[in-house]
């Protein structure tokens, strides 16, 4: 006779008030820490666009020390917009490394956009200048806007920020966020808006250089967000070979990431800055950059802790599964 086992389910509903924002930072460092010293393994990516117009994407990995294996499945179906639903759609399964049972099935996407957050906060923290004070943001999205909520919170002493559409238009609701939070404003010039700024986040989809390479400035740092994908990119073509080039993982960097446009760049993973592998100096005029690809440790760090707060409050669908 087949084994009752319990498979717990976490829907939007109940992951959302389990994603406190230090927690996920916490979660979060401890995914770059392990992926330094190697004790958490980082699977081939699967990344394909699909017949339906659609990206399908698949990262995966474990920790042996914490008995932790699983996976994100996760995409972009941009028709989704048509039905006034989410075009980004993720999944996470934790599994038990020991049989492969299902442990626990979680909606992956304000995991995502939570963990993508403060991991860009974490890149701004360990490497822009401590005394930046302007912030040029590309995109209004929910990743663009989730990266300026965690600079806002980290940097304490930026007070103005540019904001660019891809329409070219102002976002009302955008402006209605955050214009209590900074002095907040509209541009229509993607290189004036640059040449200004001592921080660039690039938050959109990656269909190409989003500035010019003349306009970044000595000393500036740059998170980009949107390259994620083989063929996809935000920088313009030589940025990288001006720069300090830093990555969540250097592989994914080099084939789908910024790293791609310029493979035999060396960079540094931000990981061994945390563990003390790679000490920073960071000189006045350097331009960093910080090329986040995203890692499958990252989901599985915020997970595990979903997992185990969830079972501890008692949130969540408990499901038979028999095995």
């Amino acid at each position: 006779m087949p084994d009752e086992a319990p498979l717990l389910l976490l829907d939007a509903g109940s992951v959302e008030p389990l994603l406190e924002s230090a927690a996920v930072f916490e979660a979060v460092k401890r995914a770059f820490t392990l992926h330094s010293m190697r004790q958490g393994r980082v699977f081939p990516v699967v990344r394909e666009r699909l017949h339906t117009g659609g990206v399908f994407g698949i990262k995966s990995g474990d920790v042996p020390t914490a008995n932790l294996l699983g996976l994100k499945a996760a995409g972009f179906w941009p028709g989704n917009r048509q039905a006034g639903k989410e075009p980004h759609q993720a999944t996470i399964l934790l599994l038990d490394p020991g049989t492969g049972r299902p442990l626990c099935l979680i909606d992956g996407n304000a995991v995502t956009t939570a963990r993508t957050g403060a991991a860009g906060a974490l890149g701004l923290t360990l490497l822009a200048r401590p005394d930046s004070r302007s912030l040029c943001l590309f995109g209004t999205g929910t990743q663009a806007r989730i990266q300026l909520t965690l600079a806002l919170r980290h940097m304490a002493r930026i007070q103005r920020v540019l904001y660019l559409t891809g329409n070219g238009q102002p976002d009302a609701a955008f402006e209605s966020a955050f214009g209590d939070s900074c002095a907040l404003t509209h541009s229509h010039d993607p290189d004036a808006a640059v040449s200004t700024s001592e921080i660039v986040v690039t938050a959109t989809p990656g269909g190409g250089p989003l500035f010019s390479l003349e306009a970044v400035r000595a000393g500036t740092h740059v998170n980009c967000v949107g390259a994620d994908t083989k063929g996809k990119r935000e920088l313009p073509e030589g940025l990288l070979s001006r720069s300090r080039l830093f990555c969540d993982d250097r592989e994914q960097s080099r084939s789908i990431g910024e790293g791609q446009w310029d493979a035999d760049y060396p960079s540094i993973e931000l990981g061994d800055i945390l563990t003390g592998k790679v000490e920073l100096a960071r000189r006045p005029d350097d331009i960093t950059i910080f090329d986040m690809t995203g890692l499958a440790l990252q989901d599985l760090t915020v997970a595990e802790m979903l997992w185990r707060q969830a079972a501890a409050r008692g949130l969540g669908m408990i499901a038979p599964w028999p095995w």
